[in-house]
C-alpha cells in the first residue's frame, strides 16, 4: 500500500517539475517582452488631459488617491482636471470628494446619480460613463482609487502614448499587499497574470482575442474612447477593462500595454473577504467562462504551488514510516528536491524580474489551495449567480 501511494506521489511530483519548468519559461518570456514605463526624459508634447477616479466607497482610498494625482508635474498642460465620481457610497466617500474639490480649483465632486431603470449597468461603468461627459480633455484617464501614482506617472504615460500612437494606453501597476491573505495569494496571480495576459501578444497582434487592458489605470485618447461608444457601450459587462480594450481592437485602433511598476501601485484587496470576494467574482470570468481553460489553470497551480510542498510532507513522512531504502522511496526524495528547487528558482526570477514578494513563500502551498478554492468557486458563482457579488452588490441577471 505504501509503495503505491508513493508510485502516486512520484508521478505527481513529475508532473509538477514539468508544470514548474513550463511556467518558469512562461513568465520568463512575457516578461523579457514586457515593455517598462519609464519617467519621462522630458515633459510630454502640450496635451490637455481629465482624470476620473470612480469611488464606491472608498473612503479609506480617496485622500491618498488625489493627493498622489495632484503630485503630477505637467508643466505643458493645457487642461489638468481631476473628476471624482462618487457612486451612491454609504460612507464618507461623498463628504470627502467634496472637501477636495473645496481645497483644489481643478478637482471636481460628481454625485453620480442612479442607475437608469429597466438597463443593466455593471461595476464603476456607470460612474465612469457619468464623469465622461464632463470632461473636455484631449486624453481621458481612469484609474482607481486604490491606484497611488507617482509624481512623474501620468507624464510618463502620456509620453508613451504618443510615441506609440496609442489609443488606449494600459498601466500593469506594482501589486502592493499588507493583509497576511494578499501575501499569499497576490504573488500567485500576479505570475499567472503575466502568463495568461503576453505582453508580446497585446501589442503586437491584430487579434481582439488578444486584446488586453488593466482596470486600475486606462489612459485613453478622447477621440478614440467616443469612437468606441465608451463605458456605456459595454454597461452590462464585468469585467469591463477587458472587453474596452477589445472594443479598440475591432475599431482597428491602436492599443499598447506595458509594466507600470516602477510609477504606480495598487493595493487591490484589504481583507481576506474582499480578495475571496474580488477573485472569485473575475476569475472564470477572465477565462471567458471556458471550463476546461479554468480547471487547466487551477491543476497547474496545483501543480506549481502546492506540489512541491506535499512532496517535502511525504518525504518527511516516509523517512519516519519507512527509514529503509526502497526506490520509490528515493525517487520521492530526489523528485522533491528537483521541485523545491525549480520553485524556488521559479520564485527568485520572478521577484528580480518584477518584483513579486518573497515574503511567506514558504506558505505558497497555502496560497495556491487558496487558489485552486477561488477558481473553483468562481465557476459555480458565475454559472449560479449565488453568492455572485461586488461590494455587496448581487451581479446575478434579474
Amino acid at each position: 500500500m505504501l509503495d503505491t501511494i508513493t508510485f502516486a506521489l512520484d508521478g505527481l511530483l513529475g508532473i509538477a517539475l514539468v508544470a514548474i519548468a513550463a511556467f518558469t519559461w512562461k513568465l520568463t518570456q512575457s516578461l523579457k517582452a514586457a515593455p517598462r514605463l519609464e519617467p519621462a526624459d522630458t515633459a510630454p508634447p502640450e496635451s490637455s488631459i481629465d482624470v476620473i477616479i470612480p469611488a464606491y466607497n472608498e473612503a479609506e482610498n480617496i485622500r491618498a488617491c488625489v493627493a498622489a494625482v495632484l503630485t503630477t508635474a505637467l508643466p505643458g498642460a493645457k487642461r489638468f482636471e481631476v473628476w471624482i465620481a462618487d457612486d451612491q457610497s454609504s460612507d464618507a466617500t461623498g463628504q470627502l470628494a467634496a472637501e477636495l474639490a473645496a481645497q483644489h480649483a481643478n478637482v471636481h465632486h460628481l454625485t453620480v446619480p442612479p442607475r437608469p431603470t429597466g438597463e443593466v449597468w455593471h461595476g464603476k461603468n456607470w460612474a465612469c460613463a457619468h464623469a465622461a461627459q464632463f470632461t473636455k480633455g484631449d486624453y481621458l484617464l481612469f484609474i482607481d482609487a486604490d491606484v497611488r501614482l507617482s509624481a512623474g506617472a501620468i507624464a510618463a504615460a502620456l509620453s508613451e502614448a504618443q510615441t506609440h500612437q496609442a489609443d488606449l494606453l494600459s498601466c500593469g501597476p506594482k501589486i502592493e499587499c499588507g493583509c497576511f491573505a494578499e501575501w499569499l495569494v497576490q504573488p500567485i496571480m500576479m505570475s499567472a497574470s503575466a502568463i495568461a495576459y503576453d505582453f508580446q501578444a497585446i501589442n503586437d497582434s491584430t487579434a481582439v482575442d488578444d486584446a488586453f487592458a488593466a482596470g486600475p489605470f486606462m489612459l485613453f485618447r478622447r477621440a478614440a474612447y467616443d469612437q468606441i461608444g465608451g463605458h456605456a457601450a459595454i454597461h452590462d459587462v464585468i469585467v469591463e477593462d477587458v472587453e474596452l480594450a477589445r472594443q479598440i481592437r475591432r475599431q482597428n485602433l491602436a492599443l499598447r500595454y506595458v509594466l507600470g511598476i516602477d510609477l504606480l501601485g495598487v493595493r487591490m484587496y484589504s481583507s481576506f473577504g474582499t480578495l475571496w470576494e474580488g477573485w472569485t467574482k473575475n476569475y472564470y470570468l477572465g477565462t471567458e467562462e471556458n471550463l476546461p481553460l479554468t480547471l487547466l489553470s487551477a491543476f497547474t497551480i496545483a501543480m506549481v504551488f502546492v506540489m512541491p510542498w506535499v512532496g517535502l510532507l511525504a518525504s518527511l513522512t516516509a523517512l519516519l514510516l519507512s527509514p529503509e531504502f526502497s526506490w520509490p522511496v528515493a525517487m520521492l526524495y530526489g523528485l522533491t528536491a528537483l521541485t523545491l528547487v525549480a520553485y524556488g528558482l521559479l520564485r527568485w526570477l520572478s521577484y528580480r524580474q518584477v518584483g513579486v514578494p518573497l515574503r511567506y513563500w514558504w506558505l505558497s502551498s497555502v496560497g495556491g489551495l487558496i487558489v485552486v478554492a477561488i477558481a473553483l468557486t468562481s465557476i459555480i458563482k458565475t454559472k449560479t449567480g449565488w453568492g455572485w457579488t461586488w461590494r455587496g452588490q448581487s451581479l446575478k441577471a434579474s
